[in-house]
């Protein structure tokens, strides 16, 4: 499996995970800035008053999956959900989650970004 499938397969195993977890997928793949500085959420999620922005890695271990999330993609990612969040207008709690797949585990980091 190439990389694309390969993180595609991740994105839906941890839909799934946040779905059995209570949340609700809102989107898949925001994406925004297409022809600036484009930034892509890989899954907004929703339970209650609590809004979940996650970055999906798949890596052989979470040490890798945390260090591929570096201070220029972060600083995207933020400026992508604040964009979310304005058009929304949002009004809840909203927090970015890290979900790293590393073989048959899966690590749910919360408040990482």
């Amino acid at each position: 499996m190439n990389t694309y499938k390969t993180g595609i397969w991740a994105e839906m195993v941890a839909c799934i995970y946040l779905i059995l977890h209570g949340f609700r997928i809102v989107r898949r793949r925001y994406v925004t800035g297409r022809y600036t500085n484009r930034a892509e959420i890989d899954i907004i999620a929703r339970k209650k008053n609590l809004l979940l922005f996650i970055e999906v890695k798949h890596r052989p271990d979470i040490t890798s999956g945390l260090n591929a999330i570096t201070p220029r993609q972060s600083a995207r990612l933020r400026s992508a959900a604040e964009t979310y969040i304005a058009q929304t207008r949002w009004r809840g709690d909203a927090r970015f989650d890290i979900i790293v797949i590393t073989g048959r585990k899966i690590h749910w980091v919360r408040g990482a970004v």
